[in-house]
């Protein structure tokens, strides 16, 4: 079995050996792995992307309750904050104890 990495920074030679085996109708599954693997380091990234901004998020919307705490002023614009359909449904759930 071929490492990724090794197909990733070697498809000629993959292709070659290939080749040397007498079974060329599996050429084009070279550059398919290649395609498929740079479409899942994509995702992989989007999703890591994402999970960075939502741990931004929910350290923001963590000091954001305990300023609400000192300063109930503050509490309306955490009650907006709670309507946004973007907010995750524990971060919602715990912005409505504190505004309790």
């Amino acid at each position: 079995m071929l490492d990724i990495k090794f197909i990733r920074e070697n498809p000629d030679a993959v292709k070659e050996n290939i080749k040397k085996k007498f079974q060329e109708e599996k050429l084009p599954l070279v550059d398919q792995v290649i395609a498929l693997d740079a479409e899942n380091r994509k995702t992989i990234q989007e999703a890591q992307e994402l999970r960075t901004a939502r741990n931004a998020k929910s350290k923001q919307v963590g000091m954001l309750m305990g300023q609400a705490k000192k300063d109930p002023s503050k509490l309306a614009w955490l009650a907006r904050c709670c309507m946004r359909k973007d907010m995750s449904s524990s971060t919602k759930a715990a912005a409505k104890r504190i505004t309790r």
